[in-house]
């Protein structure tokens, strides 16, 4: 198993946001986390990546503990995330803004690359090559020299997904990645992340769109005040009785 989560606890303020949370992720899938809005569907990726540090429970990735380690090392480990609230670089060129991730993997590193660190020359033109063939994976040839600022809110979020993938980590946990998405713009983003999953990269997604989630995803865990309620394929988890009742009021979404 690539990603581990066992036992997963986070509390604030005596309430208990995230409640013994397990499950295991495989490399070169689609795995989706969905549930009502409060369900700690944000909390336990925020505890994943270490914006947070659980109250108990673990998270192991590729056989190393990252529980409690701080958020640039568990990049450095090869895991790295998108936001629900964009957080690009909005003064940066689209390009710099992939370029940015690609410094995560490179020896020279970001702020060396700002430098005339021996070796940075050759390094920059290797990582400008890599962001410029991302950037056409994800439609965004053509706005290169762009603030990133100016870009629509879609593609917008497809820059952030470009970013992260730049440094070439081996999960990518992304956070609502189709919110604000148009319905042309949300499909182009589920047959992106079908080709990612093709390539072989490894998806922890949390989503809203329920279509979406059911044509993406391979295995779907569903989380309700915080406590996993089930866990299984699409189709098992349209026809759970238990999400369908945590859902209720949205259950066209699910079924």
């Amino acid at each position: 198993m690539l990603l581990e989560v066992k036992g997963l606890t986070k509390h604030f303020g005596g309430i208990a946001a995230v409640k013994e949370a397990c499950f295991q992720i495989k490399e070169s899938e689609i795995f989706a986390l969905i549930g009502p809005n409060g369900a700690g569907k944000t909390t336990v990726f925020n505890l994943i990546t270490g914006m947070l540090k659980p109250d108990s429970g673990s998270v192991v990735f590729g056989g190393k503990n990252l529980t409690g380690l701080k958020p640039h090392r568990i990049a450095a480990a090869g895991l790295t995330r998108t936001f629900q609230n964009l957080q690009l670089f909005g003064g940066m060129t689209v390009l710099e803004n992939v370029m940015a991730g690609a410094h995560l993997k490179g020896r020279a590193g970001f702020l060396k690359s700002l430098t005339t660190w021996p070796g940075t020359a050759r390094e920059e033109k290797k990582i400008r090559q890599e962001a410029l063939v991302l950037m056409q994976e994800v439609g965004l040839t053509g706005l290169e020299d762009l603030p990133a600022a100016a870009l629509p809110f879609g593609r917008q979020r497809l820059l952030e997904i470009a970013r992260a993938l730049a440094s070439e980590p081996r999960l990518v946990l992304l956070d609502e990645p189709a919110a604000g998405l148009n319905s042309a713009e949300t499909k182009e983003l589920a047959s992106y992340l079908k080709r990612l999953r093709e390539q072989g990269k490894t998806l922890l997604l949390v989503e809203h769109d329920m279509e979406t989630v059911m044509e993406v995803a391979d295995r779907i865990l569903v989380l309700n005040f915080g406590e996993v309620i089930a866990l299984g394929e699409p189709a098992e988890i349209q026809a759970n009785p238990e999400v369908i009742k945590a859902y209720l009021g949205e259950v066209e979404q699910v079924a």
